[in-house]
Order: structure tokens, then sequence, then C-alpha cells
């Protein structure tokens, strides 16, 4: 017997789907025209594609130079945000019976509903007077930030690690520091994997705090540079959209890749 077809929700994915992929194919059609054709017509397919939009684009937003800063910054918040973070997640979950451990646990989720135009201004005095105003600032708020919500997915997953395991390893000797990183570690693979995805999307599309934080031009993100693009050359479209894809490209292929460790993950980290 055939599966009927759920009309209502079938109909609900297509029109999302339609409004995800419709804007997309107005960027990739703008990139790839030339200025004459984008003006006849944004929607239709062009005479003959303009690689060249690439090149120059990558020319005038001095692209890998910005792509480099993207990496730098990216990569090291994955790195200290993995270690920091599941160490006290690791310390919260397995002191929850103590209410100093519950009170810090709910105090660091709480930052998930403070809205960040409220803090905005405070976060621009501190950095500029802590002489924080640099990437390397960047990567410490990246972290600080990223806490709330790792700490509510590993905590979750933590506590579905059974406790005699750590029993185990303190019988044969291990210390507190030698079973969290012997023994948890590398059982919060899924996890480190999730939270890595996530902060690498977040640290390299971020564009408001990178814009309040440098102020050196050869400090930019790339998405700072495409703003800065966009502001001096807005009437050229297609070098502006090539730009764009640019940029996006590199997190496209990074979540088609492991869209199912960030699925999981989070499905895991709720568990409790």
């Amino acid at each position: 017997m055939s599966k009927r077809v759920n009309w209502p929700v079938t109909t609900l994915i297509a029109l999302g789907s339609l409004v995800i992929l419709f804007p997309l194919y107005i960027a990739v059609m703008i990139a790839i025209k030339s200025p004459s054709e984008t003006a006849q017509s944004v929607l239709s397919f062009p005479k003959a594609l303009h690689w060249e939009n690439f090149t120059n684009a990558i020319k005038a937003t001095n692209f890998f130079h910005a792509f480099g800063n993207s990496v730098y910054i990216t990569a090291i918040t994955v790195i200290f945000t993995i270690l920091t973070n599941s160490m006290v997640a690791y310390a919260i979950a397995r002191n929850m019976d103590k209410k100093f451990f519950k009170v810090l646990y709910y105090y660091f989720v709480s930052a998930l509903f403070i809205p960040f135009p409220i803090i905005m201004l405070p976060i621009v005095k501190q950095t500029s007077a802590f002489g924080m105003d640099n990437p390397n600032g960047l990567i410490f708020l990246y972290v600080v930030y990223g806490i709330a919500f790792n700490i509510f997915l590993y905590v979750g997953y933590i506590r579905s690690i059974p406790r005699e395991l750590e029993e185990a390893a303190i019988v044969d000797g291990c210390s507190t520091w030698g079973v969290f990183w012997k023994v948890i570690f590398p059982l919060l693979a899924p996890m480190n994997a999730t939270v890595a995805i996530l902060t690498c999307l977040w640290a390299w599309n971020d564009f408001l705090l990178p814009l309040i934080l440098l102020n050196d031009e050869s400090q930019m993100t790339l998405p700072l540079v495409q703003y800065v693009f966009q502001s001096e050359f807005g009437t050229d479209y297609n070098l502006a959209f090539a730009s764009y894809l640019l940029a996006l490209s590199p997190m496209v292929i990074v979540y088609i890749i492991a869209q199912k460790w960030i699925i999981s993950g989070v499905t895991r980290g709720a568990v409790k």
C-alpha cells in the first residue's frame, strides 16, 4: 500500500526551498553577466559567461588577504572554543547536584536571551580600553560569547555518558584532569564536531562584531571587505555579487559536508 503524500507539508517545503534558492539564483546570474546584460534582465541566462568578474572582484577586494584573516580568526576560535567550553561544561555537568554549578549553568544559558545590540556599545568601549580591538580580541569575544549555547549542548551530552567510565579510570589512578582528557574528551568527538562546525559558520559569516572592533583595513575579514567594497563601488553589481559568492562558497562546502554532524550533535545535546 502506497503512502499518501502530505501535500500541506510538501507545499511548505517547496515554498521554503524557493525562497532560499531564488535569491541565490539571482546572485549567480548577476555575478556571471556583463553590466549591460544585468541592466536588461536579472533573471535571464547570460549570452556568455563572464568569469573575469570573479578575477576582478579578487583584485578589487584584496580577497586573499581578507580570506587569510578570516581563516586565522575562524580556526583559532574553533580550537579555543572546543578546548575551553568542553572543560567548563564537564565541570558543570558532573556537579549539577550542587547549587553553585546549577546556578552557573542557568547563568550561562540565560545569556542566550540577551540581544547583542544591548551590549554592543559597552563592548566597543571596553575592548578599546583594553587594547583588544584587533583579531585576537575578536577571537576572545567569540570564545566567550559562544559559551552560552555550547554549554547547553555539551552539558546535555556529557550527562548521558555513564559515570562508571570515570570511576574506573579513577580506580586505575587517573586524576580529574586525566579522566577528562583520556576518557571524556575522546567520547565528546560527535559533540566537538557539532560545536566546531557551528562555531566555524558563525565566526566566518559574522559581520557586526568585526565591524565594531576592527578599524584597520589590513585586519578586515571577508564580510567586512564585502561591505567596504559595496560602499565604495555600489553600482558595480557584477563584481559585488561575484565577491559575495567567493566569500560564501567555503562555508557552503563545509556545511554540505558536515551537516549530518550538526543535526546529530544538536539532537544528542538536547537529550537531557
